[in-house]
């Protein structure tokens, strides 16, 4: 499956962003309308095996390709790495890519597309995200309902609102993080994403002692 393709329609450039090394970044559509994206999330949920495991952490797409070389990625699973060894959770990365086990990474398309939703403002975009990323994640945690002892759901904005809506519709429990607390205390409405950055400390302390909480529990 890593190397299979479909002949799909070209994607639209929308915009170029840089990041703080200086290294710019074609935008494309959206992904989550197009249908190599669906094509794999179906292969992903109707023929995928993904091996038993103790905790399944989701964490949000990244800019950066692979999603593993980004700064925040791996700042997720150093954190990760210091409560649990690897034989006991599984890496499901979700957001506009849809639902991918982390170990698919290089597979098409998800090395193959650079989109920003932070930067979307179209109320009609935001809500087909909405409804398309809850889909897919109902049918994942539906797949993996016994796959799987505890969930961990490490997300802020429109995803977490997706995986607050996935977790009601399956009835399957997530452990949502951070808390909305946490959100509320570090919420600043004059910053362009007032709900700040996933990597910012106070939300760090509050996953890696959810990590150990739920690990505690399904031990």
């Amino acid at each position: 499956m890593n190397e299979r393709r479909g002949t799909y329609p070209p994607p639209t450039v929308t915009g170029v962003v840089t990041d703080r090394k200086n290294r710019s970044y074609l935008i494309y559509d959206p992904p989550f309308y197009r249908p190599e994206f669906e094509e794999a999330f179906l292969y992903i949920v109707n023929e995928y095996y993904i091996p038993p495991r103790e905790i399944a952490i989701f964490i949000p797409c990244a800019l950066r390709k692979p999603y593993s070389s980004s700064p925040s990625h791996k700042l997720f699973h150093r954190v990760i790495g210091e409560v649990l060894t690897p034989d006991r959770y599984h890496v499901v990365i979700f957001g506009t890519c849809g639902v991918v086990p982390s170990e698919l990474e290089l597979m098409f398309p998800f090395r193959n597309y650079h989109y920003m939703l932070g930067k979307c403002t179209d109320p009609a975009v935001l809500e087909d995200f909405h409804e398309i990323e809850t889909r897919r994640l109902v049918a994942y945690l539906t797949k993996t309902k016994d796959i799987y002892k505890k969930r961990i759901a490490y997300c802020i904005g429109p995803f977490r609102r997706a995986m607050e809506a996935a977790w009601e519709e399956s009835g399957i429990d997530v452990k949502i993080l951070p808390t909305q607390p946490v959100i509320a205390q570090m919420y600043d409405i004059d910053c362009p994403f007032p709900e700040g950055s996933l990597s910012m400390e106070e939300y760090i302390s509050e996953f890696s002692a959810g990590i150990s909480s739920v690990a505690q529990d399904s031990g």
